[in-house]
């Protein structure tokens, strides 16, 4: 019988998983629309707790000390850069006068941005929650309780480095960096929570072979993580597109970013085939209530919304609301990849004796 705080830690983990996933779509909200720079200073938003609503509630020399504080950040980030060996890096961030152009307040924008905080900070605060009930299994599974405070150090930097977003004017690599943290995240907490469930479990046993399955899902998840990372270049790509053509033309935008575009289609399809792959060989090894099948099923689910929110963003000029839909699923299929690859991990094959 599982203990009550080990039941705790496990429900915990699992929020905490959820919660991660809502700050990817806030993220993906606060890009498609591009509000990042809703919110010019950090971490509060306008030097306020609250944001405000009214230009009127602005100090009126707010453009000015906005900019001259993120020169100040800036000019720190790029020395941190220099003393890592990227000079040219470093040179880029100076030399970049996007930062001293103000942004015009928009309330709305504002708004979204300080939304995407809350839930940043609420992540932060339930990965906190889950290190301190992971000292349950201290004298048992000790890498739990080093994985759980080894997110929280992820978050911590996270945050820093959501700072350095605003501070160098949504400069994409960062940008790009900040998101690819929050896949590691996902990746500690799934693993955490899988081995939190299984720590007093058997291993499975199955008639079939097991070992094709579990190379060519991992395989598969690979597929997935190299279409994250095109996906991030591709969304790059796009905001350079629409900076050079001041927002208008959104028809055209794809067709501008060239063969990098083709290649992330024609991954998305290897991703869509070798996912089928996986599902009929879990299909023919599981059968009834079988966790592998159930998630295997949730896997197609994922697939088709990502296939679908894809399609819509390629031939129908890229609307707003699809794009946070196609960065969230794209995040929700390789949790569930992983997660299923974690399941068949602990499968094997029966050996009669």
């Amino acid at each position: 019988m599982i203990a009550k705080s080990e039941l705790r830690f496990v429900r915990l983990n699992f929020i905490t998983i959820v919660v991660t996933l809502l700050v990817i779509l806030a993220g993906g909200i606060v890009r498609s629309t591009g509000s990042g720079m809703g919110c010019p200073d950090w971490p509060k938003c306008f030097d306020q707790y609250v944001p405000p609503t009214k230009v009127s509630q602005l100090p009126a020399d707010y453009k000015d000390k906005y900019i001259a504080g993120r020169i100040k950040k800036n000019e720190r980030f790029a020395n941190y850069l220099e003393k890592m060996g990227k000079v040219t890096l470093a040179d880029s961030i100076r030399r970049d006068q996007s930062i001293t152009i103000p942004e015009e307040f928009n309330a709305a924008k504002t708004w979204t941005e300080y939304i995407n905080r809350l839930a940043g900070a609420t992540l932060g605060l339930f990965l906190l929650l889950t290190s301190v009930a992971s000292f349950v299994y201290l004298k048992t599974a000790k890498r739990i309780v080093f994985l759980s405070f080894f997110n929280i150090i992820i978050v911590v930097f996270q945050a820093w480095l959501g700072s350095i977003v605003v501070s160098t004017n949504l400069t994409q690599w960062v940008v790009t960096l900040h998101m690819l943290l929050a896949l590691v995240i996902l990746i500690v907490a799934i693993y955490t929570y899988n081995y939190a469930k299984q720590l007093h479990k058997e291993n499975s046993v199955i008639m079939y072979r097991i070992l094709w399955l579990k190379g060519f899902l991992a395989f598969t998840i690979l597929i997935s993580i190299l279409q994250i990372v095109l996906g991030t270049e591709v969304r790059e790509a796009i905001d350079t597109v629409s900076k050079a053509l001041l927002f208008s033309g959104r028809n055209t935008w794809v067709a501008k970013i060239g063969d990098m575009f083709v290649y992330h289609r024609d991954i998305a399809v290897l991703v869509a085939i070798c996912n089928a792959i996986v599902y009929k060989m879990i299909v023919d090894r599981f059968n009834g209530k079988a966790l592998p099948l159930t998630t295997a099923n949730y896997i197609m689910l994922a697939l088709a919304v990502q296939v679908v929110s894809g399609l819509l963003l390629s031939y129908f000029a890229l609307p707003a609301y699809a794009q946070p839909i196609h960065l969230l699923f794209s995040f929700i299929l390789f949790s569930l990849q992983y997660y299923l690859y974690l399941l068949v991990y602990r499968t094997n094959t029966y050996q009669p004796h």
